[in-house]
């Protein structure tokens, strides 16, 4: 695990399994339907029971970078807030989607009254974003956007591979040197 504060909330990394944190709410990298999948998707579908893909049904999908909350059911979050990323084509679009993605799913969680908070790497999967990119927008984004919340107190990124981890790492101590 590695930390740093970002305004008066906490921003660290770890490695492990989205669907096991005790967060008050854990992030979906989503499709546009909101539908099982592969990937996180699939892995929090599965884990939280079939009652999710219930109300993500009723729900009608997602923007790419926008976000939308439901309840966790069988998870031990309480809250999936699902954010659908870019699919990487290497356009300057794809950050700005990518870093809204981070902001809305912060935003929801601020409206929510959400204390904590679990993302994955979003759209580093399936939608072929670099890794290293894709950290760099993640942490910057985070560490900004929680300047500007009051109630959302500790992110965690949740890294599922080593390697992921160490990326997500080296990132976290650039920023933390930028300040």
């Amino acid at each position: 695990m590695y930390e740093i504060n970002c305004g008066d909330s906490l921003l660290r990394i770890i490695q492990g399994d989205i669907t096991e944190q005790d967060t008050d709410a854990v992030v979906n990298a989503a499709n546009n339907r909101l539908a099982p999948g592969g990937g996180v998707a699939g892995a929090i579908h599965s884990a939280a029971g079939v009652k999710l893909w219930e109300e993500c049904k009723k729900l009608g999908g997602c923007e790419t970078g926008d976000a939308v909350i439901t309840r966790g059911y069988n998870l031990p979050a309480k809250w999936v807030v699902h954010t659908v990323g870019p699919v990487y084509r290497g356009r300057e679009e794809d950050l700005e989607l990518l870093a809204l993605s981070y902001e809305n799913s912060l935003k929801i969680a601020e409206k929510e009254s959400i204390k904590t908070i679990s993302f994955p790497a979003i759209s580093t999967g399936a939608f072929g974003y670099p890794m290293r990119e894709a950290a760099k927008i993640a942490v910057k984004t985070v560490c900004k956007t929680l300047t500007s919340l009051s109630k959302v107190k500790m992110v965690q990124f949740v890294l599922y591979d080593f390697n992921t981890y160490k990326i997500f790492e080296e990132v976290l101590k650039e920023v933390e040197n930028d300040d």
